[in-house]
């Protein structure tokens, strides 16, 4: 395993193993395929949504303009892990560089923080529109809606800096082999040869900061968009306002209930299929299913998606 020096003869790795998913050739090749198409699917479904509210202005809204920037998160964390799972899957090299490792984790850190507002933000966005449907153009600016965006990933940087240079900062000796497919924090953290205490002790107050305030303003928005529901005397408006609400909080039970199943799973070498499992749900899965969820239950993303094709074929049966 590649090493260097210090001052004082303490050596460091700059290279790690990765273990990869699973250790048995025998699902080596049916894993590689199976999350080949899921990360496909995740990249055509988010990239269709980028698309398809350009070319619609009736999806020129706040709601949607969240929505491409959730899809764009999806694509940029799915990219983050999947192509390096993918290779280690039908590879023999399962090495990556400490500064790719930190990279690697970097990035996917921002990416989890900043969507976990981004769920918030949209939740605030639904909150507005259900409750004060007249003022909501006028209360949704697009001067507020950019602020909200750069609010996420101004904070998602800031917290993923933060876990980054604890990380730095830890020295790292070995054998160097990271029980994971990818540089998840609690990996990194396992081949470490020092102090990890205030890598955890970092982990810990951005954690609880990010998942605190972001459940927050979902479970006040959504307290508001309740009591109005019930206070709605038509049973239409009483419809239309839950099938505003329903794709946004199937996203939101998804993405929180992995957050917790990761973070809630007890630190024992027993549990690293479990972490194992969690991070695959939020790297290649969650990003296939946030389009289809939103996708599906949209009559105006699903008739732009059919004009759009149908557009397509008959420009290819008239060449």
């Amino acid at each position: 395993m590649p090493m260097m020096f210090d001052d004082r003869n303490q050596t460091f790795l700059t290279t790690f193993f990765l273990l990869g998913f699973s250790e048995d050739t025998m699902f080596q090749v049916p894993l590689f395929f199976l999350f080949l198409t899921i990360y496909f699917i995740a990249l055509m479904g988010n990239l269709g949504i980028i698309v398809v509210r350009k070319i619609n202005p009736k999806l020129q809204t706040p709601m949607y303009f969240f929505l491409s920037h959730l899809s764009f998160l999806d694509i940029c964390y799915s990219s983050v892990f999947t192509p390096k799972l993918l290779e280690i899957l039908i590879t023999e090299d399962k090495t990556i560089s400490f500064r790719g490792c930190m990279a690697q984790f970097f990035f996917g850190c921002a990416c989890v923080i900043t969507e976990m507002f981004m769920l918030a933000v949209m939740a605030y966005d639904r909150f507005v529109a259900v409750c004060n449907p007249l003022l909501y153009t006028m209360a949704m600016s697009q001067k507020l809606c950019m602020f909200l965006v750069a609010g996420t990933y101004m904070w998602g940087g800031l917290g993923s800096f933060t876990l980054t240079y604890t990380l730095l900062k830890l020295s790292y000796c070995g054998p160097g082999i990271i029980n994971h497919f990818g540089c998840e924090f609690s990996a990194i953290l396992s081949v470490s040869c020092s102090d990890p205490s205030l890598s955890q002790l970092a982990c810990f107050i951005v954690s609880v900061l990010s998942e605190a305030f972001s459940l927050l303003i979902i479970l006040a928005s959504y307290v508001f968009i309740v009591v109005t529901i019930i206070k709605m005397p038509s049973k239409g408006g009483l419809r239309k306002a839950f099938s505003t609400c329903a794709s946004h909080l199937t996203a939101i039970s998804i993405f929180h209930g992995v957050v917790l199943l990761l973070y809630c799973i007890p630190n024992s070498k027993n549990s690293w299929l479990l972490v194992k499992v969690a991070t695959v749900l939020f790297t290649v899965v969650i990003p296939m299913l946030n389009p289809l969820i939103y996708s599906l239950r949209n009559k105006d993303v699903k008739e732009t998606i059919r004009k759009l094709i149908n557009s397509k074929l008959f420009h290819i049966c008239h060449r």
